[in-house]
């Protein structure tokens, strides 16, 4: 039998999964990716988590068919992480595919994080039999995975996708990119939260909103409106330059399911170009929280 590495880096914690072609994780393993400063202590350190799990599993090295790796502000076609401002190491461009497959002798494949989701997604998930989807993860930020025609979209430059930081309110809130008025800024869970501050309300997180409109509380209800409409209008934008089948939704603030899911839809049924009336779905992610990150990131060593 055949096996993967998936390897999450986050701006906190750093996983790394061995993964069967079947999508079972047989095993994880992490470090505190800002424990190390130093870029070649993070490889030799992370790789050996690699060759532990390979040797704890009974796994041959020979029958390992490569790893991916999923981070943010990976380039693709370089492998290189390129800017990530989270992550403990300044320098521009961080060859982290070649140093990890100098260390492993494998094949070593990088990613953004939200490509990463798509592929898993497609590979293990819902998406399974679909050839045309748009992957959004609503998180921290808003993050998204193009698939037409079974391919992930990367663009010439190996950054295509950012549909987080499509502008849908001109001169609206100030975006962490330093533009205004993206997808993100009101469509996070960091971005709905705002909305719950604009509105001088009691509540601190993404989960405070959740809960209160779990018990009826008719503000958090009213502002998941407010964030579904903004969603679902920019999701009726985006239909007509690919024409998914479906958008799949990951990540914390997806875990609302209805009550974020109910009024996405509504609001990309109206303002949708009447020729997509009807063909598009909104779809939660039903890959696990736990090992969806390896998953995806295992997912690029099969192609």
């Amino acid at each position: 039998m055949k096996y993967a590495l998936g390897i999450d880096i986050g701006g906190t914690n750093t996983v790394v999964g061995l993964v069967d072609k079947e999508g079972k994780v047989l095993g994880t393993d992490s470090v505190k990716t800002q424990s190390f400063p130093v870029l070649e202590e993070y490889v030799k350190t992370v790789s050996k988590l690699a060759k532990d799990l390979i040797a704890k599993n009974n796994v041959s090295v020979d029958d390992i068919v490569g790893m991916g790796i999923g981070a943010p502000n990976a380039n693709y076609y370089t492998g290189n992480i390129e800017m990530a401002p989270n992550l403990p190491w300044k320098q521009d461009k961080v060859p982290l595919a070649k140093m990890f497959r100098e260390e492993l002798n494998i094949p070593v494949t990088i990613t953004n994080d939200a490509n990463a989701a798509a592929l898993g997604e497609k590979m293990y998930g819902v998406a399974k039999d679909m050839d045309n989807f748009i992957m959004i993860t609503l998180g921290t930020g808003v993050g998204s995975g193009i698939v037409i025609n079974g391919q992930l979209v990367y663009g010439h430059d190996g950054f295509a996708g950012e549909l987080g930081h499509v502008i849908i309110e001109r001169n609206g809130r100030l975006c962490g990119c330093g533009r205004r008025g993206c997808l993100e800024t009101y469509c996070s869970a960091t971005g709905i939260v705002r909305t719950a501050k604009e509105r001088n309300t009691p509540f601190l997180t993404s989960k405070d909103i959740y809960d209160a409109a779990v018990k009826g509380d008719e503000t958090a209800i009213d502002i998941f409106k407010e964030t579904g409409t903004r969603l679902g209008r920019a999701f009726a934008d985006m239909v007509v330059f690919s024409s998914p089948e479906a958008f799949v939704l990951f990540g914390g603030l997806a875990k609302a399911g209805d009550f974020i899911v109910k009024y996405t839809k509504e609001a990309m049924e109206e303002a949708i170009m009447p020729i997509f009336k009807g063909k598009v779905k909104i779809l939660l992610s039903t890959m696990k929280d736990a090992d969806a990150a390896v998953l995806g990131a295992s997912a690029l060593a099969w192609q």
